[in-house]
């Protein structure tokens, strides 16, 4: 146990809130779990409106019963993770909450884990650890881990993209697969290949950059140069997947929404032995001409009934950017610029 928990309930006739103290067996940890001046437990307050009062490796935590035991279980998560090694900030702070709130909600998410002790979906490579920071980022890494073929379907921020990459960094160290393709369709508002200076590498490179951001966080970087140099990370354009079979690889398409149907026909049906294969997109970004009808909200109609695909959908609260960035999507929603539904 990360900590030791003693939890009291308020007397016959006071108001219904409980008291659960929390000691922790390092010093260090603890410290490290509060934050600079006592921030992360500020947050805490903030978003489960509870009352934290620490004293050395004590923390005390009063508030409504179902508030005080999701803080419970998001501080005894955060422990853990320090205790392995990892570092935390707001980012992982606001994950913890999301996650603890989560299991309490009813929702059709079977990977979630059972009420008690709080275990999050993680991605691990030799550089870095990654934690589920929400519900729908849980349900996608336990996909990612069983399934050979899922769409992770949202708006932008919700990490979709870059657990995909570091998912199939994971499988490529560990040996699982032999190397990883990445690709995206070459259609973005405004601009068009043709006009960018250099070969096919540096036209394609620009709307690639969030999945090479995504390697290098997750490999040494010369190890993702070598890689790229020997063709076991590929980096290529949707068009020059034609007439492939993609065998033993992590196969990555982002942007999803901006392929065509022949092209989202052409591209999954790529997948060879020992492969898996991941497709990312946001149908309320479509950049594709007028009239021309997204790839992406084809196949998820048309392979809805195929067993072995997984779909996971991300929301706004999910967003683990910024907090504005959640609150720039909802606005967007409601003046209803969402783009189309799926």
């Amino acid at each position: 146990m990360t900590a030791k928990a003693d939890v009291k309930t308020s007397p016959a006739g006071a108001s219904d809130m409980a008291h659960i103290v929390l000691t922790f067996d390092n010093n260090r940890f603890a410290s490290a779990l509060y934050g600079q001046f006592d921030e992360n437990l500020a947050r805490f307050e903030q978003k489960l409106g509870v009352d934290l009062r620490s004293k050395g490796n004590q923390l005390s935590i009063r508030g409504e019963p179902t508030a005080a035991e999701q803080a419970r279980r998001a501080l005894d998560q955060l422990y853990g993770m320090l205790q392995k090694g990892a570092e935390i900030g707001q980012s992982d702070v606001d994950g913890a909450i999301r996650m603890a709130m989560a299991t309490d909600d009813q929702l059709s998410l079977p990977t979630l884990e059972k009420k008690g002790r709080m275990s999050a979906a993680q991605i691990s490579t030799r550089k870095k650890t990654i934690y589920a920071r929400s519900a729908n980022q849980d349900a996608y890494m336990r996909a990612l881990e069983r399934s050979e073929l899922v769409f992770g379907i949202g708006p932008a921020g919700t990490g979709k993209t870059y657990l995909a990459v570091a998912h199939a960094a994971m499988l490529l160290e560990r040996g699982l697969v032999e190397r990883i393709i990445l690709s995206r369709p070459a259609v973005e508002a405004g601009e068009r290949l043709g006009f960018l200076p250099g070969d096919m590498k540096e036209k394609v490179d620009p709307y690639l950059r969030p999945l090479y951001d995504a390697l290098y966080d997750m490999m040494p970087a010369d190890k993702v140069e070598r890689a790229i140099a020997a063709e076991v990370i590929e980096i290529a354009p949707l068009a020059f997947m034609r007439g492939r079979t993609l065998a033993h690889s992590a196969v990555i398409l982002d942007e999803a929404q901006n392929t065509t149907q022949m092209q989202m026909k052409m591209f999954l049906t790529r997948l060879g032995e020992n492969s898996r294969m991941i497709v990312t997109g946001d149908p309320s970004q479509i950049d594709l001409p007028p009239h021309t009808k997204s790839g992406l909200v084809e196949a998820l109609k048309v392979l809805d009934d195929v067993p072995g695909i997984v779909k996971v959908r991300f929301e706004d609260k999910d967003v683990v950017r910024h907090p504005l960035v959640a609150e720039i999507v909802r606005a967007y929603d409601r003046a209803g610029n969402g783009g189309p539904a799926v």
